[in-house]
């Protein structure tokens, strides 16, 4: 599976349980951390855990499994590490009061259309 297609299979699957403002930072070119990072919100623990569940579980029937998963116990921040795209998953006071969007101000901006679950540049109409 190519990196673009992981990262929007798990933008669609965090929208499937109703994660609210799902942003997609290119970071490629910008940094060697990864090539993606997915940023979502939830609006309590029960519902970063749902959204987590939904992308680990997604993934894994596409046979994908994440590197790593940090803070799943706490639901504050879920991290997912599938190495080229990283989702983070958050409460919302916490992605504002860490603020990553503006710490990555350069990254190309995708959001997730509704109507075909692809991913467009923000601001713009081209398609990915």
């Amino acid at each position: 599976m190519k990196t673009i297609d992981i990262v929007t299979a798990c933008a669609g699957l965090a929208d499937e349980k109703k994660a609210n403002d799902i942003l997609v930072l290119k970071l490629s070119g910008i940094t060697d951390i990864t090539d993606y990072f997915l940023l979502a919100s939830g609006t309590s623990e029960r519902h970063i855990k749902t959204i987590v569940d939904s992308v680990t579980k997604g993934m894994k029937e596409k046979g994908i499994r994440p590197f790593s998963t940090e803070g799943y116990h706490e639901g504050r921040w879920v991290v997912i590490d599938y190495q080229n795209v990283i989702v983070h998953v958050f409460l919302e006071s916490l992605r504002e009061l860490y603020d990553l969007e503006s710490l990555w101000i350069e990254a190309e901006r995708y959001r997730l259309k509704k109507e075909n679950k692809d991913l467009e540049v923000e601001n713009e109409k081209t398609r990915t």
